[in-house]
């Protein structure tokens, strides 16, 4: 077995794979059941050693490979176990820890308190909580922000590893409960990161006892002067200190979220995250330095993976710089050893000590993107090259010695023959002093378009290889990605190097350090603008579903075939090429792909599929999916904001409002909070396989309604965009000048005004026309009031409607016409909505609220909550219940929510054609 780490690396993978699984899981938590386990891996272990020692080598191979499938097993069913008793998410899972009140939490700072765009922010490491008046042991990491105000007194001096205590309201964070949303509260799980809070004044943090001096605490405070130190030699270009930040120490806090679109649009994200890339520059550095100095072998490689580590200790030990550094260590350590490692088999060894330590990593989508990546580089990109231009790379090492033609391939030594009497001939037509130098350049301008060829390949590679991971994930296609990384990545190799060079000089010489600086802050600079400049280019990034899983598994079953193919030797050892020569005039494309699927295995067909394959995913030609002939209306989990997405019975859609976080700080609007749009509604239609909107519709130009909209116009193609009544908005203009350079038409809607879709009439019942032409500032009074008719049922969206608005739709629409089966209830349960007289005329079985989870607004107000209970409205949130699904064929209703959906008075859920039943039988509620 060639690769036997590649075997059992992906043996002990799918093993966790099985032990993560659901329907397995919950099966196998009894202690007993994991002995049993750990005793049959055991005795596997045992077999397969036994078959080995008699020379049955294949069952041998076979029954290690099971016991390693058992190991994997059992070390993901053993990672999957409940935290332990004291941990926060235990004791809130008990219901012993309440949060929604201020308490004091004690702890230690993991960190330096991070210098951010709007304040600071401090990580601890909890030790307890005082409640209820005791003391009481709490395990897990508290994530606390802190923005100043003017005059008002600093954080006092904190450093890492000191003993506090802080007086805050702490809550979990923030997730949509919504298929397809991005589970913040899992990502920051995964860095140790149970609970935030923000600190509301400095005097409510206190720094109980100093920490003592550890290596730890000594590598913090190197870290945050490092940061410093970029800061101080960038201070000219606040843009370059932001990406050096992030390209050397991992800190992206001030990389803007425009810039970093700009970075995903290209395909060049990678650049702001430390890890192959960067560490392979600073590890080819040291060697490229310890190789001039003429160090012996064991100091260069003893030096190197000192320092790598010393640099993985520097920036947190964070996954990708962890995995990064092990890869490169094995490397290391191969060649000090005089082995030529494979790189697979490299990667396979990292991947599986990585996972023994800790089996869950195998779902994080940063691990499988790395080592996919290192897969098809490894397996696609690397032999690929080897039969086509590696050997002439090679070949011209020494080129004008002659004595060394006979150890290169037949077709190599005729290129190297080919370039000398290419040379001889430039030679001769140029003068004597010049003459010699020829030669040089014509050689060295081959290395270097050899050396473009090679990253070009290596890119393609990837960008082909991940291309499932990367729809899956990111839900983007970057066209651009393979031009972007040709200057990308050579400038990142130039970059770390000199920024690393350049921060150790300025911390020791201030004045080197300075004269360093003015290079690296202008090569970033060259390298953010390339970014930009092609993010421009509106057609070279779009956003895609999910694929489909079947389609991933196929794809990535033709990268294996084609990487096997490559990989294959013909009898006597070789890896097969076709001819035994290639001049310089027979080096093209077409030669080298002929050149590289000669071997069936790879046959032209694995090709094609695999191409139809990439092509089905960047296309994504299926049908989003929706219940024809009947009408839905999902309430989507926004936290305190609305949207709400519309199909009708004949596929048509219809979004309204898209949620909406806060603009930003003032003076950093760019660093605004979590956007719904993208993180909730647009990742909701991706999951239902939408890439198109027929109207988008907003309700009102109020942030926490008109936020996440920016997001949805660019992600989707949307026909029209509809509005009530024109504001003077900045974020509302801003909204109406992207869809006016997306070609996307702009409506008023208007008290009066309906339309007819696929058999549902929908009424817009607010708001008036106004006595000028532009309102002087958004108001709940202006929100779009729209009903839905279809059949028997009627929907009733009225935004966030107060009593001003209700009153004037009470006063022209009689009590049947607003008669309606499920309200979206208004303003978020506010108590100036949805008032006695109002809620009597709609009369609604079901009410569905738009809430967030712990908002500071008091929603849904209690005194609401009365007044539906009384009125026999069946209640729904979608702070408790996520997002709320309502389907109707005309006749009967069903309803499914997110989480469970309640079942008790108040907030019972409603079965299938539970309404039309009742209808029937004339029961009343």
């Amino acid at each position: 077995m060639r690769l036997p780490a590649v075997a059992i690396a992906a043996a002990f993978a799918c093993g966790i794979t099985l032990g993560l699984h659901p329907a397995v899981t919950p099966h196998v938590s009894s202690v007993s059941l994991l002995s049993s386990c750990f005793l049959c891996a055991t005795v596997l272990i045992l077999a397969g050693l036994a078959l080995a020692k008699v020379g049955r080598l294949f069952p041998a191979a076979v029954v290690s490979l099971l016991s390693w499938a058992l190991l994997g097993f059992l070390g993901a069913c053993v990672a999957g176990q409940p935290h332990s008793p004291e941990h926060v998410a235990s004791l809130l899972e008990r219901g012993e820890l309440p949060l929604g009140s201020p308490l004091r939490w004690h702890g230690r700072l993991r960190d330096e308190p991070a210098k951010l765009p709007w304040g600071y922010g401090l990580e601890v490491e909890l030790a307890g909580v005082d409640f209820q008046g005791s003391f009481r042991p709490a395990r897990g990491g508290l994530r606390v922000t802190f923005t100043p105000h003017e005059d008002e007194a600093p954080l006092p001096e904190l450093h890492a590893g000191d003993e506090i205590a802080v007086l805050t309201d702490a809550r979990l964070p923030q997730v949509f409960r919504d298929d397809g949303a991005f589970d913040r509260r899992a990502y920051l799980a995964h860095q140790n990161i149970d609970l935030v809070a923000t600190l509301r004044a400095p005097e409510l943090i206190e720094r109980v006892a100093a920490s003592p001096p550890t290596l730890a605490t000594r590598l913090a405070r190197l870290r945050k002067q490092l940061r410093q130190e970029i800061d101080a030699l960038c201070g000219s270009s606040p843009q370059a200190a932001g990406v050096l930040r992030a390209m050397l120490l991992g800190d992206r806090s001030f990389v803007d979220r425009a810039e970093s679109l700009d970075f995903q649009k290209t395909g060049a994200f990678h650049v702001l995250v430390v890890a192959g890339l960067h560490v392979a520059a600073i590890a080819a550095l040291l060697f490229w330095a310890g190789k001039k100095l003429r160090l012996p072998r064991h100091w260069t490689m003893l030096i190197t993976l000192s320092l790598l580590f010393a640099y993985v200790a520097i920036v947190e030990q964070r996954p990708p710089v962890l995995r990064a550094a092990l890869m490169t260590a094995i490397v290391v350590l191969g060649g000090f050893f005089f082995r030529r490692l494979e790189l697979l088999n490299s990667a396979a060894i990292a991947a599986l000590a990585l996972l023994v330590v800790k089996p869950l990593a195998l779902r994080d989508s940063s691990f499988q993107l790395t080592f996919a990546a290192i897969g098809c580089i490894a397996g696609l990109a690397v032999p690929w090259l080897e039969k086509t231009t590696q050997p002439y790379v090679r070949a011209l090492r020494g080129w004008r010695d002659v004595t060394r033609d006979a150890g290169h391939e037949p077709r190599a030594a005729q290129f190297r023959i080919d370039l000398r009497a290419l040379a001889a001939w430039l030679s001769a037509r140029m003068p004597a002093r010049v003459a010699n130098a020829g030669g040089n350049v014509l050689a060295g301008g081959l290395s270097l378009a050899f050396r473009v060829w090679e990253l070009l390949v290596i890119t393609l590679a990837l960008q082909m290889a991940l291309l499932p991971l990367m729809a899956r994930d990111f839900h983007r296609i970057t066209l651009a990605a393979p031009l972007v990384n040709l200057a990308a990545v050579p400038l990142i190799g130039v970059l770390v190097p000199l920024g690393f060079v350049t921060l150790i000089a300025g911390l020791a010489f201030p004045a080197a350090g300075k004269l360093l600086a003015a290079p690296l802050v202008w090569l970033t600079s060259l390298l953010v603008q390339v970014v930009e400049w092609f993010a421009h280019f509106p057609r070279w990034s779009y956003r895609i579903p999910e694929p489909p899983w079947w389609l991933v598994v196929l794809f990535f079953a033709a990268c294996i075939a084609i990487a096997a193919g490559l990989r294959r030797k013909d009898s006597a050892g070789r890896i097969p090429v076709l001819g035994t020569s290639l001049n310089l005039t027979s080096l093209n494309l077409n030669s080298l792909i002929k050149t590289s699927f000669a071997h069936p295995v790879c046959h032209t067909a694995v090709i094609i599929m695999w191409l139809i394959f990439a092509l089905l995913i960047a296309l994504f030609p299926f049908h989003p999916r929706w219940s024809a002939g009947k009408l839905e209306v999902t309430v989507l989990d926004v936290g305190q904001g609305d949207s709400l997405f519309v199909v009708f019975p004949g596929g048509r859609t219809l979004l309204v409002d898209g949620g909406g976080a806060f603009g930003g700080f003032t003076g950093q609007e760019e660093h605004a909070g979590v956007d719904p749009g993208e993180e909730a509604v647009s990742p909701y239609l991706w999951s239902r396989g939408f890439q198109r909107l027929d109207v988008v519709a907003l309700t009102h130009a109020h942030q926490d309604h008109l936020g996440g909209l920016t997001a949805i116009l660019e992600n989707f193609r949307v026909g029209k965009l509809w509005i009530g009544r024109e504001v003077s908005s900045p974020a509302l203009a801003r909204l109406e000048e992207l869809a006016g350079s997306r070609n996307i038409p702009i409506e008023h809607e208007l008290k009066g005004k309906s339309f007819e879709w696929d058999g549902v009439t929908g009424e817009f019942l607010w708001p008036d026309k106004t006595s000028g032409n532009v309102t002087s500032a958004a108001k709940n009074d202006d929100s779009l009031i729209l009903q839905l008719h279809y059949g028997k049922r009627s929907i009733l969206l009225p935004g966030d409607a107060e009593k001003s608005s209700e009153r004037e739709v009470l006063a022209e629409n009689s009590e049947d016409a607003l008669h309606s089966d499920v309200l979206k209830v208004g303003h978020h349960g506010s108590k100036n909505s949805t008032t006695p007289a109002f809620l009597a005329a709609v009369h609604p079985r079901v009410g569905v609220i738009s809430v967030g989870d712990a908002n500071p607004y008091g929603h849904p107000s209690p005194e609401l909550l009365e007044r539906l209970e009384a009125a026999g409205v069946r209640i729904l949130r979608t702070d408790r219940n996520g997002a709320v699904h309502v389907l109707t064929d005309g006749q009967s209703l069903e309803i499914t929510c997110f989480a469970a959906c309640p079942e008790r008075e108040g907030t019972a859920t409603l079965a299938r054609a539970e309404i039309g039943h009742q209808e029937q039988n004339g029961e009343k509620k």
